[in-house]
C-alpha cells in the first residue's frame, strides 16, 4: 500500500475510501513530488532515530549472520564472507539477465525497475532519443554507447543537451561501465586499489568521447570543459593542455571545475617547483579575469600540487599562503585540504612538524561531509603521523574522538584505510598507555571492530611479557587461534617464551599455560605437509613446550617432545635451551626414570652441549645406576669425562 493511501484511513468496508475514491488516492500517492517529500521525511526520521543509538562494540556488523558459528573472526574471513555474499547477488543478477524471459512477472505495484532484467540493445532494437536519455540517467555507459551508435546509423538528429549529457558521462567514466552502486562490499574492499590504479594515463585516445565532442556543432564551452576534465581526470595531460590553449585561442570560457582539473595536474605539466607554482598562479589569475569564484575544489587542487613538491622549503610557504588567501575568500577547507597540508609538512625524511596539533585544535569536535575524494585520506594519515612522526598518544586520542564525531566515520574510506588506521592506533597505545588502559581498549575494539594483524599481536604479546600480565597469555592464544595467527613462527615463539619467563604462582594458570603449549605441539604434529605456509618446528619452540608441560607435572608429554627432538633431529631447526633439558633431566631423576634420563643425555651429547658431562654427573649422583647403565652413560659422554668429573668430586671432598 502506498504511503499517502495508508494515511487516509482504513476504508469504509465496501471497497471505497473516505475522502475520495481509491483511484484518486492512488493517483495522489503515485505523484512523484509527494513520493519524494515522503522519502525525505522518512530519511530525516531514520537519521534522528539512529542518532539516539550509539555503536554496539559487542556486536558484529549487521551484514553477518547472527550466529556465533557463522560470524567470521579473521580479516581474510570477513573479506571472504562479504565478497562471497555479494558474488552470490551478482550470480543471481546474471541469471536474471541471461534468462530474462523467465522473469517477466510483475508483482510490485508500483513496479520496481531494479527487480527486472535490464533491456538488451542490439541492431534490431527500436531506440529513440528518450531511450538514450534513460540509459544516461541510469549511468549505463555500455548501453548508452550502443544506443548512440544505433541512433547514428538510423540518422537520428540528437539535441545538443542530450549530446552534452552523453559526453559528460563518457568523460567521467572514460567509456567504461561503473561499479554498480548496490555492490557496497566490492566498493569497500576495492576502493583503495582502484585509487592507486588511476595514477597513470588511462584516457582512451580517439574514443567515443572525442567522436561525440566533434559531433557537437558549434563546439560549446560546456563540451570543451567536459572533454578537458575527462582528459585530466584520466591523466591525458598533454592533450588536455593543448585543448586548453585551443580554448584560449578561440576565446572559449572555462568553468571553475575545468580550471580546478588543470591545477590538479600541474605537476605533470611543469618540472621545477617554481615553474609549477608559477603555472598555478597563472591559472588562478585567469580565473579571476574571467570572473570565476574559486571553491574548495580549487583550494584542494592547488594544495595537492604543492604537496608533490618534495622537501623544498618553498612548498610549505606556498601551502600556507594558499590556505590564507582562500580563507580570505571565504572558502572553508575540507579534510582533503588538511590531508595535503600534512603531506607537505610531514615528510618521512624531513624534520618533525607539529602542524597536526594546530589542525586538530581548529577542527576538533566538528562534523564533516564529503567534499573531495581525498577527504577519506585524512584520518588514516593523521593517525600514521601520531604514531610514526610525533609519537603522541594524546593527539591520537583526539584524532580518534574526531573520527567518532557525528557522521565522520563515513570518511574513514575503505577497508584498507580502516585497517591501517587501527593498526597505527593500537601500536601507539600499546607502547605508550598503561597496560590496563590498553587492554581495556583492546577488549572494546577486538574482534568486532578491528582484528589485529600479526605485527600488532606481536607487540601486544611483548607488552604482556614486559608488564608481567601473565593471566592474559591464555586469552591472547585464544585470539590467535580465532584470528588464524597460529602459523606465525614469531608469534608462537613470543607467546611460549613469555609463558616460560613468567612462571605463574597458581596451579590453575600453570595448567592453562601447559594446555596452550600442548595445543601448539598438536598443531605442529597435525599440520598438512603440502600446505604452502607451514609452522616450522624449531628447537626453542619444543624446548619451551617441554618446560611448560613439566611445570604442570605432565612428564609423559614432555617425554614425547624429547623423543621427537632425538628422532627427528634432521627436521628440527636449532636446539632447545639447556634449561629445558636440565629441567627434564631433574624430573627424570625425581621420578627414577633412568631410561628417559639416558635418552636426554644422548640428545645433549648429539646436540653438542658442553655441559653434557655436568648433567651426566648430576644423573649419576641423583639416581643409583646399574653397572650397565653407568657403562652406557660413559659411552655417551665419554669415560674420560666421567672420570674427570668423579676426580673433581673427590678433590672437592
Amino acid at each position: 500500500m502506498l504511503p499517502n493511501a495508508r494515511k487516509r484511513g482504513r476504508g469504509n468496508g465496501d471497497g471505497s475510501f473516505p475522502g475520495g475514491s481509491a483511484k484518486e488516492i492512488y493517483d495522489v500517492g503515485t505523484d512523484a513530488t509527494n513520493l519524494q517529500e515522503f522519502s525525505k521525511m522518512e530519511g530525516k526520521r531514520e537519521e534522528a532515530l539512529a542518532s539516539t543509538v550509539g555503536r554496539d562494540y559487542t556486536a558484529p556488523h549487521y551484514k553477518y549472520h547472527d550466529d556465533p558459528y557463522l560470524i567470521p573472526s579473521s580479516n581474510i574471513g570477513k573479506r571472504t564472507f562479504a565478497l562471497s555474499k555479494e558474488s552470490g547477488r551478482k550470480a543471481a543478477q546474471w541469471i536474471r539477465q541471461e534468462h530474462s524471459k523467465l522473469f517477466q512477472h510483475r508483482h510490485a505495484d508500483p513496479p520496481i525497475e531494479a527487480f527486472y532484467p535490464r533491456p538488451v540493445y542490439d541492431e534490431n532494437s527500436e531506440v529513440t532519443e528518450d531511450t538514450l536519455k534513460k540509459v544516461i540517467g541510469d549511468v549505463s555507459v555500455s548501453d548508452a554507447i550502443t544506443v548512440y551508435q544505433l541512433l547514428e546509423k538510423k540518422g537520428e538528429v540528437l539535441s545538443e543537451s542530450t549530446k552534452q549529457s552523453f559526453l559528460e558521462l563518457l568523460c567521467y567514466y572514460n567509456g567504461d561501465d561503473a561499479l554498480p552502486e548496490d555492490l557496497i562490499e566490492e566498493r569497500w574492499f576495492r576502493q583503495g586499489t582502484r585509487a592507486r590504479e588511476r595514477q597513470r594515463k588511462t584516457w582512451k585516445d580517439n574514443g567515443v568521447a572525442e567522436t561525440v565532442f566533434r559531433s557537437i556543432e558549434p563546439s560549446t564551452s560546456a563540451a570543451y570543459c567536459a572533454l578537458l576534465q575527462g582528459m585530466t581526470r584520466h591523466y591525458q595531460v598533454d592533450r588536455a593542455w593543448q585543448l586548453f590553449e585551443e580554448m584560449n585561442h578561440k576565446g572559449v570560457p572555462l568553468t571553475t571545475e575545468a580550471y580546478n582539473s588543470l591545477i590538479r595536474v600541474t605537476s605533470y605539466l611543469r618540472e621545477g617547483v617554481e615553474q609549477r607554482w608559477r603555472l598555478i598562479e597563472e591559472l588562478l589569475v585567469a580565473m579571476a579575469k574571467q570572473g570565476l569564484q574559486p571553491n574548495v575544489g580549487t583550494l584542494n587542487s592547488a594544495l595537492e600540487t604543492v604537496s608533490t613538491m618534495g622537501l623544498q622549503r618553498q612548498a610549505k610557504t606556498y601551502a600556507l599562503r594558499t590556505l590564507a588567501e582562500f580563507r580570505k575568500l571565504g572558502v572553508e577547507p575540507s579534510l582533503a585540504s588538511y590531508y595535503f597540508l600534512l603531506n607537505t609538512f610531514c615528510k618521512e625524511r624531513g624534520p618533525t612538524s607539529s602542524i597536526l596539533v594546530d589542525i586538530m585544535s581548529h577542527i576538533n569536535g566538528r562534523s564533516f561531509t564529503i567534499q573531495d575524494p581525498k577527504d577519506t585520506f585524512f584520518f588514516v594519515t593523521a593517525m600514521d603521523l601520531c604514531r610514526n612522526h610525533l609519537h603522541d598518544k594524546d593527539l591520537a586520542w583526539s584524532v580518534d574522538a574526531l573520527l567518532h564525531t557525528g557522521n565522520n566515520y563515513d570518511l574513514i574510506g575503505d577497508s584498507y584505510k580502516e585497517s591501517i588506521y587501527y593498526r597505527n592506533l593500537f601500536a601507539l597505545l600499546c607502547s605508550t598507555e598503561p597496560f590496563e588502559v590498553f587492554m581495556e581498549f583492546y577488549n572494546k575494539m577486538v574482534p568486532n571492530i578491528y582484528i589485529p594483524e600479526p605485527g600488532i599481536m606481536e607487540e601486544v604479546l611483548r607488552a604482556v611479557d614486559l608488564n608481567g600480565a601473565m593471566d592474559q597469555f591464555p586469552r591472547l592464544w585464544s585470539d590467535m587461534v580465532i584470528f588464524d595467527h597460529t602459523d606465525r613462527e614469531n608469534l608462537i615463539t613470543d607467546i611460549l617464551a613469555g609463558m616460560v619467563r613468567n612462571q605463574p604462582p597458581s596451579e590453575d594458570l600453570t595448567a592453562k599455560f601447559a594446555k596452550v603449549a600442548w595445543d601448539i605441539w598438536t598443531k605442529l604434529e597435525a599440520q598438512d605437509q603440502e600446505r604452502y605456509r607451514q609452522l616450522r618446528c624449531t628447537g626453542p619452540i619444543l624446548g619451551d613446550v617441554m618446560i611448560l608441560c613439566l611445570r604442570a607435572g605432565d612428564f609423559p608429554k614432555a617425554s614425547m617432545v624429547l623423543r621427537k627432538l632425538d628422532k627427528e633431529q634432521h627436521k628440527v631447526l636449532g636446539v632447545p635451551k639447556l634449561a629445558a633439558l636440565q629441567l627434564l633431566l631433574e624430573t627424570c631423576i625425581a621420578n627414577k626414570d633412568v631410561t628417559n634420563a639416558i635418552w636426554c643425555m644422548q640428545y645433549c651429547t648429539d646436540a653438542g652441549f658442553p655441559e653434557a658431562g655436568q648433567l651426566a654427573q648430576l644423573l649419576k649422583d641423583g639416581v643409583e645406576l646399574t653397572d650397565s647403565q653407568v657403562t652406557e652413560l660413559a659411552n655417551i659422554v665419554g669415560s674420560e669425562v666421567m672420570l674427570e668429573k668423579e676426580t673433581a668430586s673427590i678433590a672437592a671432598l
